[in-house]
């Protein structure tokens, strides 16, 4: 097992494989500030043996890679993570928000609809009940709820779903019996092809989940291939990079808001403007090609 390393030994191996560190002091003092390891995630595009991270991989850099490139790609990552973030969350809230409101319409005379067999899987059923015995009975507003109305075992649906993870409201969504409400769902959403929206809104669980905890996104590789819809301009890779979640948000987001669109696409056409010199393969131009 590899044991920890100092700032001066992690500055040596650095430069042993190639890489040109300009001002040492700067290194050592943005190593500590940020990590080897976390930067190690904005060096790995300049080895030669990109993307590999088998045996195959030399961790020796491309010769002129520099100390600053890296760091340049961690600050674009980070900008990037930053503006996208509140877009992400305007999704998620709006969809919650419809959500809530169509299926407690549907079922208006039963706000516990979420933890009712006849509208869901019992599986999924037995799964929520345990999520809110274990989280969501523990928020500030759900116990309050319980000290008020001692009788219910569970808060109605848009007390308690506020409190659910994007994951859970996706997974309550495929678990709904009347695949009408699911289709009407999809359909808000100006999307038809229900295999199409849950591929949609998984990319966008996923992206949000990345942002919201500071993991890289430049390099973004969805496990799940983005399906083909409204969506129709995806091009190769783009089914499973950074490009084809974007198209996807500002697509969602449009549904949403298209001003908030707007936004976003001026935002992101901002950061690309302010990067044009970044020293990796052509991520600024592919943002550029979003619009």
């Amino acid at each position: 097992m590899k044991q920890a390393t100092t700032i001066e030994e992690q500055i040596a191996l650095l430069k042993n494989r190639g890489m040109i560190i300009g001002d040492e002091d700067k290194a050592k003092e943005i190593l500590m500030d940020i990590g080897y390891y976390r930067l190690g995630f904005y060096w790995f595009p300049f080895e030669k043996t990109y993307p590999a991270k088998d045996r195959t991989r030399s961790h020796v850099f491309v010769d002129g890679s520099t100390f600053e490139d890296a760091v340049h790609l961690y600050y674009f990552d980070h900008d990037l993570r930053n503006i996208l973030l509140p877009y992400l969350s305007r999704i998620e809230i709006n969809l919650r928000t419809f959500i809530i409101y169509h299926i407690s319409h549907a079922y208006k005379g039963n706000p516990l609809w979420f933890v009712d067999s006849s509208v869901l899987n019992h599986d999924y059923v037995i799964h929520f009940q345990k999520i809110y015995q274990d989280n969501i009975k523990n928020n500030t507003a759900i116990r309050h709820h319980h000290i008020k109305y001692l009788h219910d075992w569970v808060a109605p649906a848009w007390k308690t779903l506020e409190y659910a993870t994007l994951g859970d409201i996706i997974m309550l969504c495929k678990n709904l019996k009347n695949n009408s409400l699911q289709y009407d769902i999809a359909q808000h959403y100006g999307i038809r092809n229900l295999d199409v929206y849950y591929s949609h809104i998984g990319t966008i669980r996923v992206l949000r989940n990345l942002c919201a905890h500071g993991h890289n996104i430049f390099d973004l590789r969805l496990q799940k291939s983005i399906k083909r819809g409204p969506v129709s301009n995806l091009n190769g890779d783009e089914h499973h990079n950074l490009i084809g979640a974007l198209r996807v948000l500002l697509f969602l987001l449009s549904t949403v808001s298209i001003h908030r669109k707007q936004d976003l696409n001026d935002e992101i056409s901002q950061l690309s403007a302010r990067n044009k010199n970044l020293k990796i393969y052509p991520i600024v131009s592919y943002l550029e090609s979003i619009k």
